[in-house]
């Protein structure tokens, strides 16, 4: 009998699916290692260590207890709290933290403590991750809300460590998506051990893309604590201004040049102060000349240091063109324009705006972020609106609104309510590590 003939053919479709998968990327490496360098000219972090995504980990072996991917920024400032937690069942973790974004990493090493680790993540390649995981031997993996990897994730479970999708979310856009690619993708999520999920809705799209155990936990970035002196640093910004202040945070590209075309509509003796803060530092500069196409003053944060010089307040525009001072930004604004939604381009985090007391005026696109987005619009959080336009004459409305304090309180209370997730996923991932 010819064994080969009692394979099913669905796993030879899998089998050939991966290897085309693995061949593509493999053609692709040269172009991928440029954009790095080319990306590392605005942010020289991606030329740091580049040996390390070709699995060149130079340095002694380090044997742990968790392995953490946080692909970037939103995702390593989510993952903070886990770890705390985490850390607080096992006071002597060692952690593996990986990283694909340069923003990621530099928040990353603020999470660091003796015996732990920082790494690249590989690219997924077979001989690139079976390098991986013979220089790091964690005894879990935790993988942040959508990181799935096929040639990663297969060498893990041939490695036998589990590996948890941790704060997992996916849209009904991207699980449609990725039916297309089903002969690479669905192997890959099954061999995922544990999902915990944001939402039930988030969980049952992962079932049907083929995860095995999936548990609703929450969202954990309802449990990321704003940094207390950059709230009264914001604050006592925005005492020293006298006057109110419109925030576009966290804005993709095509939302700044939408916002400024609407700004320059509003009579100038009307104007508050228009802070924009980016998505991408790569994006600063873009946006600071489009800022000054559009014949507004400009005063950019990067130019100062913990207090604005005084020419700074008679600036029409603000830049915050600075990193991981997104709770400073928040404190100082009387309202904000979610970045993300105005675009289709699925909207950006809206938690730590409700944490810090800002209230958000959010556009018609927030997929991303669905079930937080409608939670914020019932607890009066946030206002939903159609386009940039009627965007900012709510924001002009709410700012000259006495409803503008309560829709504050109404935004704390809601990122409060939330709070927990980190806890329930800690008990379903301490199992792995030894007391």
């Amino acid at each position: 009998m010819d064994p080969a003939r009692d394979v099913p053919a669905a796993t030879w479709r899998q089998w050939l699916a991966r290897q085309a998968y693995s061949l593509l990327l493999a053609s692709l490496k040269p172009a991928y290692l440029l954009r790095l360098w080319l990306r590392g000219r605005a942010e020289p972090l991606y030329r740091h260590k580049v040996l390390e995504r070709l699995g060149d980990y130079r340095g002694e072996r380090w044997v742990g207890d968790v392995w953490v991917h946080a692909v970037s920024l939103g995702e390593t400032l989510a993952a903070a709290a886990l770890i705390d937690a985490l850390r607080a069942e096992r006071p002597n973790l060692r952690l593996l933290l990986t990283h694909g974004t340069a923003t990621g990493r530099e928040a990353g090493k603020a999470l660091l403590r003796d015996g732990d680790a920082q790494a690249w993540l590989p690219y997924d390649t077979p001989g690139v991750v079976q390098r991986f995981f013979e220089q790091f031997r964690p005894r879990v993996g935790v993988l942040m809300e959508t990181e799935i990897w096929p040639n990663l994730l297969r060498r893990a479970q041939g490695s036998g460590i589990p590996v948890v999708l941790a704060n997992a979310r996916l849209s009904e856009k991207s699980r449609r998506q990725g039916e297309r690619l089903a002969a690479v993708l669905r192997p890959a999520v099954e061999a995922i051990t544990l999902v915990l999920a944001q939402t039930e809705a988030d969980a049952q799209r992962l079932r049907e893309s083929g995860a095995r155990e999936v548990v609703v936990c929450g969202n954990l970035k309802f449990d990321m604590a704003p940094d207390e002196s950059l709230l009264a640093r914001g604050r006592a910004w925005r005492h020293a201004l006298a006057r109110p202040v419109l925030l576009g945070a966290v804005m993709r590209e095509g939302e700044e040049a939408m916002l400024l075309a609407e700004w320059a509509k509003q009579a100038p003796a009307n104007r508050p102060l228009l802070l924009i803060v980016p998505r991408h530092p790569q994006r600063f500069d873009e946006v600071a000349a489009l800022v000054q196409a559009a014949g507004f003053t400009l005063a950019r944060r990067s130019g100062w240091g913990d207090t604005p010089p005084a020419d700074a307040s008679g600036a029409d525009v603000w830049l915050g063109d600075s990193m991981r001072e997104m709770a400073l930004y928040y404190a100082m604004s009387d309202v904000a324009l979610l970045g993300g939604s105005f675009a289709p381009l699925g909207g950006q985090n809206l938690i730590e705006a409700a944490a810090c007391g800002c209230p958000i005026v959010m556009g018609p696109h927030t997929f991303n972020f669905a079930q937080a987005a409608e939670l914020s619009q019932a607890a009066g959080a946030a206002l939903r609106v159609a386009d940039m336009g009627e965007g900012v004459a709510s924001a002009m409305s709410l700012l000259a609104s006495p409803q503008r304090e309560q829709r504050a309180a109404q935004a704390r209370a809601f990122a409060a309510a939330h709070r927990g997730a980190a806890a329930r996923m800690v008990q379903r991932i301490v199992r792995w590590i030894p007391a």
